[in-house]
């Protein structure tokens, strides 16, 4: 599927949920906005590797969209963290973040571990130390995108579902836009560790356990978000290991 061709699904995606008044849109259109600004970064050569980054755009949209489908036609198999993202990203009580960041969680700390371990486990232990520092360098600056994608879509997104996000905003100041930020960082940096763990392992039979244990991870902060309600989610700013010692994750 080309760049183009992407970006239509999404927003045909995006149109129809809309339209209907689903709130699983909140999530698309955030992934959407994002994916835009990275193919822009690709275009303008952000990235060291722009072939690899590319694929990586592409592979990450794939599994969002498997899970989709399987989730629409009720598939046995479909990630559990996926299952209760779209429930209750469905619900109309939910808090637009909470619904947003529902999604977010699903796609990094599910998907994006087994995307990172199908790309990199067929080349790692062929690729010389420098070139596995570019892969890593490369992914750590999608954190530098996510960041500057943040505020539009408060704006653009958030914002036409909660109103009351300006008043937060007063009270506030930045500290949804920090607060997002870091959380998608640590979150990142978590998926790093855990798919070069799992493309290290030298037992086939470990690394099925290790793909396994990213639903497991993810279902536990599902499990914060619930209970946190809307200002509450943000609490996920903070560091992971702080929220482990409050035994939140």
């Amino acid at each position: 599927m080309s760049d183009e061709a992407l970006s239509a699904r999404m927003a045909a995606q995006i149109a129809t949920w809309q339209a209907t008044g689903d709130r699983r849109s909140i999530f698309l259109s955030c992934y959407a906005m994002m994916t835009s600004n990275m193919f822009a970064g690709v275009t303008t050569g952000r990235f060291a590797d722009r072939v690899w980054v590319d694929q990586l755009i592409h592979n990450f949209a794939d599994y969002y969209f498997v899970a989709l489908d399987a989730y629409e036609a009720q598939h046995p198999h479909l990630p559990e963290v996926w299952r209760l993202a779209y429930d209750m990203a469905r619900q109309p009580e939910t808090p637009v973040v909470q619904s947003l960041l529902l999604g977010v969680n699903a796609h990094i700390n599910h998907d994006l571990v087994l995307v990172l371990a199908d790309m990199l486990e067929p080349e790692w232990a062929d690729l010389a130390q420098s070139k596995r520092e570019e892969r890593h360098r490369d992914y750590c600056e999608v954190n530098a995108v996510i960041a500057e994608t943040t505020d539009r879509v408060q704006d653009e997104v958030v914002e036409p579902y909660a109103r009351l996000m300006n008043l937060i905003d007063v009270v506030c100041g930045p500290l949804d836009e920090w607060c997002t930020a870091k959380l998608l960082r640590n979150w990142r940096a978590d998926v790093w560790e855990q798919a070069i763990r799992i493309v290290e392992n030298p037992d086939q039979t470990e690394r099925q356990t290790l793909r396994q244990q990213a639903d497991a991870r993810a279902l536990r902060r599902i499990e914060l978000l619930r209970d946190s309600g809307d200002v509450g989610a943000r609490v996920f700013g903070y560091p992971l290991r702080w929220l482990g010692r409050l035994r939140m994750l």
